[in-house]
């Protein structure tokens, strides 16, 4: 493996400082910031005061750091490595070598990382520069939509480490708070005469594998010193045992304190907060994990749900839980697709290829033909849900959606990317499975059957799975003109496949119309995603899915279309959890097969027709370009009739 030095984005192991610098050994007087050693002390719960400059600071425009939990701002790389204890956790926070710049401390596979953010200032004219975030090759605008990426995505931080990012580890301190704490903790020289605030090695870090060992009887004496010097008879504490809140343990204020108000009272200083004892008993060696600032109380109460205890629950409404960190998150505004097609790799294509390469395809019909339409029908509804954010949402996109389902995202403003991205994959599945019909050169009875294999792959989305928007793409390959115009292959299929014609002309076609007009709806109990189709269309009328006018676009019958799919959007709003209970409930004990999962991901089909160049072409324009393809294909096999 690569030393950290050797990578373009500056990565150090644990116990090390960002910009790779020797360990030196640190001094006793190392600054107050060792008093946060969660193996050490215990917080009180912080005053009312501190509570709402924290909620303040949450309540700031998106754009604003402070505004994002995860940012914990000048806090030591020491207590950094205290707070991020479990696989997945991560924090943004300065750099105390490189002022100005910010370092994605995380844990992965049971090593302690710090990553140097790069900042790269970019001319986007004469007059206006703007800085560029990033960590290897990717580079985004703001801090934020890189921390989204790699959360959303579960990208590798950086292609030698593998690390990922999963769970935020959010501040429960305000940032003024903090920076009144460490600003200044690490300022006396050292024995070589340097600052005490650059960062450095600590023998004792947390996460040094030694660190417990060699520190037990420290601790002991430390708690034996402070439980004789402090006597608070009256504080009686108790720590959570909720599964879901391993890092915040609920700490009972003192009764002396509760019922006094909190409004003339200065703020204490730092390191007034800090020795207090659990007066029952109990002690910090019973937590694995020690304790830290983030572990010491309840999460401060949030604004929306102070709102909700000022106004009365709400029927129908939980309140936020304390393991998701009870307090409120600006959701974020997403402006870059989750799909990634230059950056896909594949087991089934090379690392570049050519649209429609024949190799491919051959291999992908293949695969098609050895597995049978129920389970093709699960794996697009696995992959569909996926993309809807209706399964496989971890809690953190959850916070940055500002919402819990996909459903609800799609119709709100800043669900445009899901619009944009569903659509992109709707029109891309369709005319995948339509060049698959179109590049059989066999006979019309091998087409034939290929039509039938997709008609039962249509019925078990509708009937099976309830999958209404794979259904509806299967549907729309069905109907491009490109393929319903195959007369020859459609009269094959009605003489071979007699049963499979009729379940399409007399059940699915007059089903999707029904679906489209607003005659019809889905039984909510079998349903794992609902026909939203006419919903992206009407809000991203400009993201052209195909040819043809929309029942919603007559005169006679468009008002009361459009009103019916705008009232069934509120409704689908509020059933995401239903959508994600049936959707496990329909997956459940189903052993997905990678290579035939692959063949439905929505970058892989990009990749297929458009090639690696290709792929990452405008959306109208690659979407223009392959209709020619298509017609070509479809008049090399029935070749129009000239009329004279």
């Amino acid at each position: 493996m690569s030393e950290p030095g050797d990578v373009k984005c500056p990565l150090v192991r644990r116990g090390e400082p960002e910009d790779v610098r020797r360990p030196r050994e640190a001094t006793d007087g190392g600054g107050e910031y060792v008093k946060f050693s969660k193996d050490k002390f215990w917080l009180e719960p912080p005053p009312e005061q501190l509570k709402k400059q924290l909620e303040e600071e949450l309540k700031l425009s998106g754009s604003d750091l402070k505004s994002h939990a995860w940012y914990h701002g000048c806090i030591p790389w020491e207590v950094s490595e205290s707070l991020v204890v479990n696989h997945g956790d991560f924090l943004i926070r300065d750099s105390q070598s490189s002022p100005g710049d910010f370092v994605l401390t995380s844990h992965w596979e049971q090593k302690t990382l710090h990553f140097l953010v790069k900042k790269t200032a970019v001319q986007s004219s004469e007059t206006y520069t703007r800085v560029q975030y990033s960590l290897e090759a990717e580079a985004f605008d703001s801090l934020p939509a890189l921390v989204h990426f790699y959360v959303g995505s579960r990208a590798a931080l950086t292609l030698w480490s593998g690390a990922q990012i999963q769970q935020p580890i959010n501040r429960t301190l305000p940032l003024s708070y903090l920076e009144t704490t460490f600003s200044t903790a690490g300022s006396p020289p050292t024995k070589d005469g340097s600052v005490g605030g650059e960062e450095r090695v600590c023998p004792r870090s947390p996460s040094s594998p030694h660190h417990k060992e060699a520190d037990v009887d420290k601790r002991q004496d430390d708690r034996m010193a402070a439980e004789s010097s402090i006597s608070t008879p009256d504080n009686h504490t108790s720590q959570s045992t909720s599964p879901g809140s391993n890092r915040a343990a609920s700490v009972a204020p003192s009764p002396s304190l509760s019922g006094r108000s909190d409004a003339g009272r200065p703020l204490p200083s730092p390191s007034s907060t800090l020795h207090r004892r659990h007066q029952d008993g109990s002690d910090s060696s019973s937590d694995p994990d020690g304790s830290c600032y983030t572990e010491l109380y309840p999460g401060p109460q949030s604004y929306v749900e102070r709102l909700r205890a000022e106004e009365g629950p709400s029927p129908g409404v939980d309140p936020l839980r304390a393991e998701d960190g009870n307090v409120y998150f600006s959701p974020v505004v997403e402006t870059v697709s989750c799909f990634r097609p230059g950056r896909y790799q594949s087991a089934l294509m090379p690392k570049e290829n050519k649209p429609l390469e024949v190799g491919i395809l051959r291999r992908v019909k293949e695969l098609l033909a050895e597995v049978d339409p129920r389970t093709v029908a699960k794996h697009i509804t696995k992959a569909d849900c996926v993309v809807a954010r209706i399964l496989e949402v971890s809690p953190e996109v959850q916070r940055m959606m500002g919402v819990s389902s996909g459903m609800e995202l799609l119709t709100l403003p800043h669900g445009q990317q899901l619009r944009l991205d569903l659509l992109e994959r709707f029109q891309t599945m369709a005319i995948m499975l339509a060049v698959d019909v179109l590049g059989c050169t066999g006979s019309n009875e091998e087409r034939a059957g290929l039509l039938h294999k997709i008609i039962q792959v249509a019925a078990e989305l509708k009937s099976t799975m309830g999958n209404m928007f794979g259904f509806a793409a299967v549907m729309r390959a069905l109907e491009l003109p490109q393929v319903s115009r195959l007369e020859q292959t459609w009269t094959a299929l009605r003489q071979r496949h007699t049963e499979g014609a009729i379940l399409y002309e007399k059940t699915l076609r007059p089903f999707m119309k029904s679906l489209n007009d607003g005659r019809e709806s889905c039984p909510l109990s079998s349903t794992t995603f609902p026909h939203v189709l006419p919903l992206l269309t009407l809000l991203e009328k400009s993201a052209a899915v195909g040819d043809g006018s929309e029942p919603w676009e007559t005169v006679e019958a468009g008002v009361d279309v459009v009103m019916f799919h705008l009232g069934a959007a509120r409704t689908i709003a509020q059933l995401g959890g239903i959508y994600r209970s049936n959707a496990e409930s329909k997956l459940q004990g189903f052993q997905e097969q990678a290579d035939v999962l692959e063949l439905f991901l929505t970058d892989f089909q990009m990749r297929l027709l458009w090639g690696s160049r290709g792929a990452e072409e405008n959306q109208a324009l690659r979407f223009s370009k392959f209709d020619q393809v298509l017609t070509a294909l479809s008049n090399r096999l029935e070749p129009p009739v000239r009329r004279h």
